[in-house]
This record gives structure tokens, C-alpha cells and sequence, in this order.
């Protein structure tokens, strides 16, 4: 499988996955024309993408939706809430209603040769999912927008071959800044977003001895930087309770303005 991230930060959203046959990106947070773009960063183009799963209805996860449904005609797949959601947002423009597709948290789907396991994640949305996709004994999942994780979350996210998780803001950075204090309870809030420490946290519970990349995603522009969401995970994941050390394995920062290396697995 191949995984990379066309964009990832709290201003745009749009990750690709795929097989030999079948092209999938996880959320469309960003405009079609940059989607366009990073897509023929490796070598691949809209109209080769077989499916669009969205987590939720936020516009860093969705901006492109309405432009790329109708200029491409993609079935897109997302829980009922967010389906709904969806079409109250009238700023989208009109999107065919055939192509939505209603899926449901822990009822795995194929979209060609790829099976997709929706879990449910704790975030401030109508009915938000993240997704592990699958194909051919190798997986990859998308796990971003998580105000906290419990056991599910762990399970659903055990033998991954390579995993884009979030890793938002720093703790003190948030704490210390100029967002409002409604705006700071909301993403340190259960609802929220994950900080980098919880990702790091996180990431030890799901490490294993095969795990062949991973992704640090949707940072915060404004309470984050790449080199310390970096360096905070590594130092989680090293002295954590766990077998591991942060450089036995590949970590790296997926930016909201650069698409990533193609990793395959």
C-alpha cells in the first residue's frame, strides 16, 4: 500500500492511500486546485480516486468536497451525522446525492481491493470517525481530531504498518497564547484535539517490532511547531512504558504546505 499526506494541519486536511487498484483519500480539507496539485506531486490525478472517506464535517476536513464531487462525480463515504452536517453547509454548493455513501463506526467496508474499519473518535462533530484501511495483509490509518483516546481507539489502531496520528499543540504553547479562553478549553477539552504529549502517549500503546512509518499530522499553526511536536513525541515514545526507543523507528512531520514522501508498505 501507499500513504502519504497531500496536506496536514489545522488549515487543510487531505491524505492518499492506495493499492495497485484502488486510489482512496481520507478528507478534503483543502482547495480542488491544491489537491490537483499535490495529487500530481506523485504522479496521480483526481479522476484516478475511487473513494473519499471523511472523518467529519469541519472545513479543514471538507473545503474541497463540493468543487472535487462535481468536477470528478467520487463516492464519498462518512457516518450519517456527518453526512447530514454536510449538507447544511450551504457554502459547499450542491453535491449529488448519490454519492454519498452512509457508513458506521466498527462496520469494516470494501472500496475495491481495500477494506476500510471506521472508529468512532471523540471530537466536537455530529458523528466523527477516523479510518484504518487495509488490503493484502498490510494496513495504514488516519487518526487525527481526537480529544482523547480510550481503548477502542488502541485497538482499532494495533499492527499498523504505517499510521499518520495527530499531534496538535503544545500544552504550554495553547496555555500561554492569544486564542481566546472558550477557544483553549475547547481543544484541551475531551472534545478537542490531541496534544503532543497524548500523541506520544498514544503512539506507545500501538508501537510494534513491524511498524514502518509514521506520520506526526494536523499540527496547530499557532500553538505548534514541527521541531517540538517532534521532539515531544520522540521523548515520550523513548521514555515511555514500552520496548522502544523514538529513532528505532521512522517519525516525521506531515506539514499543512508540502506533500509528504510516498510511503509504501
Amino acid at each position: 500500500m501507499d500513504f502519504c499526506s497531500i496536506a496536514s494541519g489545522s488549515s487543510g486536511n487531505c491524505i492518499y492511500t492506495a493499492t495497485e487498484q484502488t486510489s482512496l483519500l481520507v478528507d478534503v480539507g483543502i482547495s480542488k486546485k491544491a489537491i490537483d496539485a499535490g495529487l500530481a506531486e506523485i504522479d496521480r490525478k483526481a479522476s484516478e480516486i475511487d473513494g473519499i472517506l471523511i472523518t467529519h464535517e469541519h472545513s479543514d476536513h471538507i473545503k474541497g468536497l463540493g468543487v472535487i464531487s462535481r468536477k470528478c462525480g467520487i463516492p464519498i463515504y462518512a457516518s450519517p451525522g456527518t453526512i447530514r452536517a454536510i449538507k447544511g453547509i450551504k457554502n459547499l454548493g450542491a453535491i449529488d446525492e448519490s454519492l454519498f455513501h452512509e457508513v458506521s463506526p466498527e462496520n469494516d467496508f470494501e472500496i475495491g481491493d481495500i477494506t476500510v474499519h471506521p472508529f468512532a473518535i471523540s471530537h466536537d462533530a455530529a458523528e466523527p470517525m477516523a479510518y484504518r484501511m487495509s488490503s493484502e495483509g498490510r494496513s495504514v490509518a488516519v487518526a487525527t481530531d481526537l480529544g482523547i483516546y480510550d481503548e477502542k481507539t488502541v485497538a482499532s489502531l494495533q499492527n499498523l504498518d504505517a499510521v499518520l496520528l495527530e499531534a496538535n499543540h503544545d500544552i504550554r504553547m495553547l496555555q500561554a497564547g492569544a486564542y481566546p479562553y472558550y477557544l483553549k478549553q475547547r481543544i484541551l477539552g475531551n472534545r478537542g484535539h490531541l496534544s503532543n504529549e497524548n500523541a506520544g502517549r498514544l503512539l506507545c500503546r500501538i508501537l510494534h517490532d513491524n511498524m514502518k512509518h509514521i506520520f506526526l499530522g494536523h499540527l496547530s499553526r499557532e500553538n505548534n511547531y514541527d521541531a517540538l511536536a517532534y521532539e515531544t513525541v520522540c521523548t515520550e515514545v523513548t521514555l515511555g512504558d514500552n520496548p522502544y526507543r523514538a529513532s528505532d523507528f521512522p517519525i516525521e512531520i506531515a506539514t499543512r504546505d508540502h506533500v509528504s514522501r510516498m510511503v509504501t508498505v
